[in-house]
């Protein structure tokens, strides 16, 4: 056979080659595309990483679990506050107003400073101030002084608690909703064990709690110093006003409101039952330990069954409403201590759902980096953080004991109202994406 032959088969051969492959192309599916491609079971792939997560979230973890300390330590020593210092109840809660205002104007900043000096440094920054405000705090010769240094100690607040939720979102593993999670559970720890420290110490004297939490966030910062080796990245480039600009998007403030108005009940109980129960500091103490016992256990567990059951739409407004019942059957019962008691401790399940409830959605429902949504978010609802201990001071001097919680039903219906009137499409949007 010549070469000439040679080559001519060769090329029938491959001709016919082609259009065998073409034909076989044509009559079978179309190949997936890559991004197409089924993945690993999720459950499977969490549950193996949730179960080890690296030494730096629980360092994170127990470092946030003090900060939220803060929030419920004052609680059981209110009244030994105002005898010593000769305060009213109003004046005392301004404890709350002046360490939550200065929280939430802070916020505009954190993300900010986080993004320039890194994660890391301002974890320690945080920490380093609270330390310093904290031991100040106790060394107060009059309420207005403490006042003052509680606004110092929201300063330091503010920087840890956005940076650390969006640090423990970048090294947790299993995803953004499992690193939530474990946030929202060091918060539960902190505030149940908060109002214990605060009764334990201040049993022995009112100034002693702050000497504590000084103590423990020395702790805490060592341990961010020795076992958070690694630099936290956070999102760069992030300017002072774009935690503002971030509110633009109707669904991140939509939460924000239906945030602060829902602190209006939550700092309604926290801030004014000391002063209608007839309990020591040691009463006050355990009230409020059992209170976050159930704050803790429903957001870890309570709130992503009922997000699961109901939907998120149906979670939130069932939350809400709960609450909303609860405040209402304490202003109608603020004389019977043993109601009293009962409703702070369930104040917990509906607390819980929404502490997780708010912090996921807001993190989820805006396009911006989290740690701007954090802020934006966290500098509305803390706001009414700030305003509502001392409204209720105010009501409970001036117009009756069961005033504050009635003020608080009011705040917590129309935060339902809020949500679902204006917030349901936002809500719907996220629960598809997520």
């Amino acid at each position: 056979m010549t070469s000439s032959t040679r080559s001519s088969t060769t090329e029938r051969a491959m001709a016919a080659t082609r259009q065998d492959a073409e034909g076989s192309r044509a009559s079978s599916p179309p190949a997936t595309p890559p991004e197409m491609l089924p993945t690993p079971e999720p459950a499977s792939v969490e549950s193996g990483s949730s179960r080890r997560q690296p030494l730096a979230v629980w360092v994170l973890a127990f470092a946030a679990m003090v900060s939220f300390m803060g929030i419920g330590l004052v609680d059981p020593i209110l009244k030994p506050i105002a005898a010593n210092l000769g305060a009213t109840p109003s004046q005392v809660s301004l404890l709350f107003t002046s360490y939550l205002l200065v929280t939430a104007f802070a916020m505009l900043i954190t993300s900010y400073v986080s993004s320039r000096f890194g994660g890391r440094t301002t974890l320690m920054i945080g920490l380093g101030v609270i330390i310093v405000f904290s031991t100040l705090a106790g060394t107060s010769p009059t309420v207005g002084a403490l006042v003052g240094w509680r606004a110092g100690w929201g300063l330091g607040n503010a920087l840890f608690i956005a940076t650390a939720l969006a640090a423990i979102i970048a090294v947790a593993h299993g995803g953004a909703e499992k690193a939530i999670t474990l946030y929202e559970a060091a918060l539960g720890i902190g505030l149940s064990v908060g109002p214990l420290v605060g009764a334990v110490l201040g049993g022995w004297n009112w100034r002693a709690p702050f000497f504590g939490v000084a103590t423990l966030m020395a702790i805490a910062l060592l341990a961010i110093v020795f076992f958070l080796k690694d630099k936290v990245k956070i999102s760069h480039n992030i300017r002072p006003a774009d935690p503002i600009r971030a509110l633009s998007h109707g669904g991140l403030l939509v939460m924000g409101i239906a945030a602060l108005l829902y602190n209006g009940g939550f700092f309604a109980v926290l801030a004014f039952t000391p002063f209608v129960v007839p309990f020591g500091a040691y009463g006050i103490g355990f009230l409020f330990f059992g209170w976050g016992v159930l704050v803790g256990v429903f957001a870890v567990w309570g709130a992503p069954w009922l997000r699961t059951r109901l939907g998120l739409t149906n979670a939130f407004a069932l939350a809400f409403a709960l609450f909303t019942v609860i405040l209402v059957v304490m202003a109608t019962n603020v004389h019977h201590a043993a109601v009293i008691a009962t409703c702070v401790v369930l104040c917990g399940i509906p607390l819980g759902v929404l502490n997780t409830l708010f912090t996921e959605t807001a993190m989820n429902v805006a396009p911006v980096p989290r740690p701007v949504a954090s802020a934006g978010y966290n500098f509305v609802r803390f706001l009414g953080g700030a305003v509502s201990p001392f409204i209720c001071g105010k009501l409970g001097e001036n117009v009756s004991e069961a005033a504050p919680f009635w003020f608080g039903a009011a705040c917590v219906a129309v935060g339902l109202a809020v949500l679902v009137l204006l917030g349901r499409r936002y809500l719907t949007k996220v629960a598809i994406a997520h």
